[in-house]
């Protein structure tokens, strides 16, 4: 009798796990034995803006967790380009967990939103693309991936200087920009601007451009200045063209495979970190880059100033109209936050 009720004891036990677990996977909370770890891939190094974001977010979540998450920051495109991180994540790889990329890169897995972010000349100044980031409408941006269904969901905005053109050889206005072959990423809105510049659009990997800015496969690129200057481009491409064409609009992604390993404590200190650090980027961003202006122009760079934005945005107009078209009281609303 006594084996008898032993048994029993050993199978309601074992019932009541069962129906504990099931409980557990139906809210979604993580079941972890130790700190969950969740790798964050950055293409650009730790001393970049975005690098310096990636850390401030790294230690905020730590911090507003208790050390229950970990943020392993994989920095430089160790863990490959954009592009490359993006296509793993959405295609439901499991090797990163988070990446930071341009805001307006989900353009190309169907966002239709995103893709404003990318116009050329949208917004005016700095405090305009923070009028947006800290608007509610940033928050529908955010919310995209989710709506058309990508795996993956927006923690936090945030900036990198506006971005600007630099060559090879010597360039002094628009005029000279024609016939060059300019670095794209394959993005509509940047074919067509460089197009509409007159230069031939060229298809490179971020990994692969300074070999092929040094081989002569193309004459210039676009990056913000901290990037231009902590990638090292300046060395074989000595001629910073300050047109401003794009504010570097960037944002953090998690993909919905990490989301679920957390418990709500741990999703919540997530959000607050991307509040934290979006805030933190909006702080050291200008300074930052006009700190590494100043050394680029004490090193000798080729720093064209530009006076008048005027003919470059109206070499723009026929890839503004035709990618706004379909999203143009979206696009005018954000236009309207300057």
């Amino acid at each position: 009798m006594k084996k008898f009720l032993a048994v029993l004891l050993i199978a309601l036990v074992a019932m009541t796990s069962v129906f504990a677990n099931g409980s557990n996977e139906s809210t979604g909370a993580a079941k972890q034995s130790g700190p969950v770890k969740l790798v964050y891939a950055e293409v650009n190094p730790l001393d970049s803006i975005v690098g310096m974001t990636a850390q401030y977010f790294k230690e905020q979540v730590e911090r507003l967790t208790n050390g229950s998450v970990i943020i392993d920051i994989q920095a430089a495109g160790v863990l490959g380009s954009e592009n490359d991180v993006l296509d793993s994540m959405v295609g439901g790889g499991t090797s990163v967990d988070i990446s930071r990329i341009s805001a307006f890169a989900l353009t190309s897995y169907g966002a239709q939103k995103s893709k404003l972010l990318s116009i050329p000349f949208t917004f005016e100044s700095r405090e305009h693309f923070w009028n947006f980031a800290n608007s509610d409408l940033a928050s529908e941006f955010l919310n995209e991936p989710q709506e058309i269904g990508l795996p993956l969901r927006g923690i936090f905005y945030g900036e990198e200087g506006f971005r600007h053109f630099f060559t090879v050889k010597p360039v002094k206005g628009i005029a000279d920009f024609k016939g060059l072959k300019i670095r794209v990423s394959n993005d509509p809105v940047m074919n067509g601007m460089v197009q509409g510049l007159g230069a031939s659009p060229t298809v490179v990997s971020f990994g692969e451009l300074y070999s092929a800015l040094q081989t002569g496969v193309v004459d210039g690129a676009e990056q913000p200045i901290a990037n231009y200057r902590s990638n090292a481009f300046p060395e074989v491409a000595n001629t910073l063209i300050l047109d401003g064409h794009t504010l570097g609009a960037i944002q953090a992604v998690i993909t919905d495979t990490a989301w679920n390993k957390l418990n709500d404590e741990q999703r919540n200190a997530i959000m607050e970190a991307g509040r934290l650090t979006q805030a933190y980027n909006a702080q050291i961003s200008e300074a930052k880059e006009n700190e590494v202006l100043d050394l680029l122009k004490a090193e000798g760079c080729n720093v064209v100033e530009v006076a008048d934005k005027t003919p470059w945005a109206k070499a723009c107009e026929k890839v503004i109209t035709e990618q706004t078209k379909s999203n143009a009281a979206l696009y005018q609303k954000i236009k309207d936050l300057k």
